[in-house]
Parts: C-alpha cells; structure tokens; sequence
C-alpha cells in the first residue's frame, strides 16, 4: 500500500511514518518544517520527504493519506485531497485499524508525565521478555526510537488527549481501546482545543468507557480531577498510586537521594522491593508506580519491573541531562505548563539543595501563549533562584508584567540572540540550569552548551 502522511515530521505522526514502514507499505510524507532530527531518521528508514503543504505529492499514485491534526481547512493540501477523493485518515483512527486491532494495548494518559511513564512501561515489557511494540511521543533512551511494531500482542501507546485530525475533533485516545490504562493526572491544558476543565473531563469519560471489565485502570489517587471523573462512572478494576499518599494501592518512597537515588515500592502498605536509579523527582516515583502497576496487569512480577526500572536511562528531553561544564549543569525539560515547572524544578533542588537554580522558560505551547495559567505560573518558579523567559511576539500577555513579583530575579529575553548572551555572562560553575519548554528554544540549548565548551574560564574559575 502507497501511504503519504500530512504532517510527518511531528513525533506522533513520525511515529506512525514507522510503524506503516515496518508493516510493509511504502510511505512518504510532507511536513511544513522538514528538518533534523526527525527528517534524518524518516530518510533513514526510506521514506521520501516533501517541503510544505502543497498538492505535489498527490500527483502519485496513492492508496491512502494520514492527515495529522496541524492541518485544517484551507490548507492547500487538505484541500486537494478532499477534491481528489482519495481515501484519509486521521493517524490514532489508522492506528487502531491496522496495529492496535488485536493486541492487548497498554495507554497512558494524563495531562503530565505520559510519555516518561510509556517509556518506562515499554521497557519493563521488554525487560521481561514480552517484545511490546510501542508508540510514544519522545525518545526513550533504551530503546533510540519512539516507535516499533513490536513481536507480540503487547502494545503500549501514549494516550494523548488532542484532538485528532479537522474532521475528528475527539481526543486521540478515544480509538485506542486499551485493556490497561494509567491516568497519571488531570488538568486544564489545551485551551485552543477545549473551552474548559469539564470539557477535558468529557474526554476522559469516553475512554473510561472503552476499558473493558476484566482490564485494570491505574489512578492517580490524591487527585481531584481523577477522583472526580471516576466518580462519573467505572467499570473496571482500579488501582491507585501516589508517593505520599498511604491508602493508595501502590506508594513509593526515596530512601536515597543522589546521582543515584534509590527509592522502596509498597503494595497495599506491604513492602514488594526497592530499585536505584538516577532519575529525579516524587513525580518520576509515580510515573514508576503507574508503570508498575500496569506491567503486574500484564503478568510481569514486581521484582522484574523494579530490575528493569533500576536499568532505565530516561527519555530524551524529560529532566534531561545534556552535560556538565565548567561545573554548569544543564538540563532540558518538556515541562510547559506551570504544574510541570513546580514539579521539575523540584526534583532538581531534591537534588543539590544549596546549588543555584536557573529557570529558562519558553512559554510556546498554545494554552501558555493565550495566558490561561497566568496566575499559576506566578508560584512555578519559588524553587528557581534566576528565571529567563524567551518571549515571543505572539504572546497575549507580558512576562515582564505578570512575573513582576519575581523581581530581580526575572529576565526576559525577546529574541534567543540576546538570552543566549546573557545566559554566558552570568552563569557560574555550580549552577543547575533547566531549559523548559515544549519547542526548542530556538537552539539556544544547543548553544549555550557549545559556548561553554568552547573557553569560559569565567564560569570554571567562579
């Protein structure tokens, strides 16, 4: 089958451009941003690349299109291939038909930590020798790939709550029909797609009510959101986790904190074991909590998945160490919403208490740049010692106005030119810098770590 993909070069859909490849089709793609790293690994796997939105690749001869949701009406793509009348899909409805239809899927959903709890789910299932196929939206580093078909009838997928293509306005998860889910939180995010909380809470209702009797769902216990929504109705088994919180099923906690940090697993207020690690944070604790239960669902012993837990080398741009230099730490975070920010830069002061925290922010996700949690992003930043914020033209709101109460310890930065030079004039050795955003700061990470590199006796020295 000829399959071209609108929007190939997000992580998801890059992550279907795989998979078809992997089952045998011929696949090619157009994306209007058509660059490394994802177009590297794309033409790697074979697949035939096009530069912007336009009716070129229709001049083919196609089976079928997958359109991803950037895309809507008036797009000139859009619009060929609905004059054309070629067969399309949404990429979660050509998921569900062609891999999802007789596997035992394992979703994780929830408004943070989806894709670190996914990776760790897909690594305990490989760690015991269940072979899963996988689609999740970042890079674990055990495996150097979001997304393979797998050899059994394990699946594991990021539940992603967006909506799903112009002409399919639920949320992604609603096709997935997992067996085993995890809800790792609720909260109002996507303010361009939904108009309240309630309105994510709907969502949610209806994957809810996909899971079937003899499946397991695994809930965030001291939230209210979640408790809310399974007080809506359930019918299938639940499980809880929470670090602090004890009548939860599962709880965790760290008896040692360091480069590597080692944290005891109990389950029904009985001990099961321990596992070292060198993540960070209570968050990654329920992240591991939610992955375990789910893998016991699917047969695995809590021994093996505390073993391959201990074995877990993180994901790519989830509290990411990039290096140390000049005894600067730099971290990259995909932390984008105020919740998250608290959340990160808590594992990281957990860490080295006395050290200086660097916070750089990058408000780009559309619910950041329309405002909504303006209020909450007031007391995201009490763990940061220093905050940057990369603000952009389109924002609705003025950092500088808003984060007044920062005071001295707010910067902010229009263009990444100016924070990139202001960031090597002050940083000092010893300082934890954490790099938040859901884009890519325009490189300035990159950067920043390349000019550090290079010759800053100043911050060796300091």
């Amino acid at each position: 089958m000829r399959i071209h993909i609108l929007g190939i070069c997000g992580t998801f859909m890059g992550g279907i451009a795989a998979l078809a490849k992997a089952a045998g089709h011929e696949v090619s793609g157009s994306d209007q941003n058509v660059y490394p790293p994802m177009s590297t690994q794309l033409r790697k796997l074979g697949i035939k690349l096009h530069q912007g939105y336009d009716a070129h690749p229709f001049e083919e001869e196609l089976d079928c299109v997958i359109v991803g949701n950037v895309l809507g009406r008036g797009n000139e793509a859009v619009e060929a291939l609905l004059n054309l009348g070629l067969p399309y899909y949404s990429g979660p409805e050509w998921l569900a038909a062609n891999v999802l239809e007789d596997k035992w899927v394992l979703a994780v959903a929830g408004t943070h930590g989806k894709t670190t709890t996914t990776s760790m789910l897909a690594w305990i299932l490989e760690y015991a020798g269940l072979a899963p196929g996988f689609l999740i939206g970042g890079v674990p580093a055990n495996f150097k790939i979001s997304a393979r078909l797998g050899e059994s009838r394990y699946f594991v997928v990021e539940a992603d709550e967006y909506d799903t293509a112009f002409f399919d306005k639920r949320a992604k998860f609603v096709h997935y029909r997992p067996r085993t889910l995890a809800i790792t939180n609720i909260e109002y995010d996507h303010a361009d797609i939904y108009p309240d909380l309630g309105a994510i809470l709907w969502q949610f209702q209806q994957l809810v009510r996909t899971i079937p009797g003899e499946g397991l769902i695994a809930a965030r216990a001291n939230d209210n959101n979640v408790a809310t929504l399974l007080e809506r109705g359930v019918w299938t088994p639940v499980e809880t986790f929470c670090a602090a919180e004890q009548g939860a099923t599962w709880t965790a906690t760290y008896d040692l904190i360091g480069a590597k940090s080692r944290f005891s697993v109990a389950r029904e207020g009985k001990s099961v074991g321990q596992a070292d690690w060198a993540l960070l944070g209570e968050h990654n604790l329920e992240n591991a909590l939610a992955a375990i239960s789910m893998a016991v669902h699917a047969g695995v012993g809590v021994d093996v998945a505390l073993e391959a837990l201990s074995e877990f080398k993180g994901v790519r741009r989830r509290l990411d160490k990039r290096a140390v230099i000049a005894g600067i730490t730099l971290y990259e975070d995909f932390a984008h919403h105020p919740t998250a920010i608290v959340k990160t830069l808590a594992a990281v002061r957990s860490q080295r208490a006395d050290d200086r925290i660097v916070a750089v922010v990058e408000p780009r996700s559309n619910t950041m740049k329309l405002g909504i949690h303006r209020d909450a992003l007031r007391k995201a930043f009490e763990d940061a010692d220093r905050v940057f914020v990369l603000a952009s033209s389109d924002l609705s709101w003025s950092p500088e106005s808003v984060l007044a109460s920062l005071g001295a310890k707010l910067t902010v930065a229009t263009e990444p030119e100016e924070l990139l030079a202001t960031l090597l004039e002050e940083l000092t050795s010893g300082d934890q810098v954490v790099f938040m955003s859901n884009g890519d700061f325009k490189g300035v990470p990159r950067l920043l770590q390349q000019a550090l590199k290079s010759d800053r006796p100043q911050a060796a020295q300091a």
